[in-house]
């Protein structure tokens, strides 16, 4: 599969871009949750009216996924719902609609506080560079990445548009990635649109009534 050109850009130290506070870092809030707790947080059909929910498999360890260039990797970390630091514990859901609409992957990841903030940081900070990457591993392209406005959720939140490059660039696929820190606890949430189908041309965007039924189980 051919891919197209790949582009990165950068700002200098000085013209970054104001970073949010984050918040709750430390205390009772930042408590590092096990696999049982991950795995009673995870939202259920119950929790989703009109949605399927089912179990996907997920491991603790460093995503392995190498990116050109190297310093976009963060960015396919988190389409793939992991980062590059390794996890206490995670587990994952994919959310089905049972009928029309956008469904999602959701993948819950414990780290300890500071590893959690780094997690948000490091992808943040690659998405604000890089406007295109290649996820290596996978033999993918993604352009157009988008650094979207802060979407309020969590103690802090990072939501990235972006579009895949199919079969020599015939064929977009839009993707959309929200990764949101709740002390540290991090929710990796990700869709997509398929393009032959009315509207899939359009950005896709996670449906807000599965991030806020997962969110509101994890501060529970």
């Amino acid at each position: 599969m051919t891919v197209s050109a790949l582009a990165a850009c950068g700002t200098g130290a000085d013209d970054e871009p104001a970073r949010p506070k984050a918040k709750n870092t430390s205390g009772p809030g930042a408590r590092t949750l096990s696999k049982a707790e991950l795995e009673q947080a995870a939202v259920t059909g119950t929790d989703l009216a009109g949605y399927e929910v089912q179990p996907t498999l997920t491991a603790t360890y460093a995503s392995r996924k190498k990116a050109d260039p190297d310093t976009c990797a963060p960015v396919m970390q988190a389409v793939g719902g992991s980062s590059g630091y390794a996890a206490t514990a995670r587990v994952g859901r994919t959310v089905f609609p049972k009928k029309q609409g956008s469904g999602a992957q959701v993948i819950l990841s414990s780290h300890s506080a500071a590893d959690a903030v780094r997690v948000m940081d490091a992808l943040r900070t690659a998405a604000e560079r890089c406007e295109a990457v290649k996820d290596v591993t996978a033999d993918l392209a993604y352009e157009e990445v988008e650094v979207h406005p802060d979407t309020g959720y969590g103690d802090e939140s990072v939501s990235l548009g972006m579009t895949q490059l199919v079969s020599g660039d015939d064929v977009r696929v839009p993707y959309a990635v929200v990764a949101v820190r709740q002390g540290a606890t991090v929710a990796m949430f990700r869709t997509f649109n398929n393009p032959s189908r009315p509207g899939g041309k359009k950005a896709a965007v996670v449906p807000e009534t599965v991030i806020k039924a997962q969110l509101k189980k994890i501060t529970l």
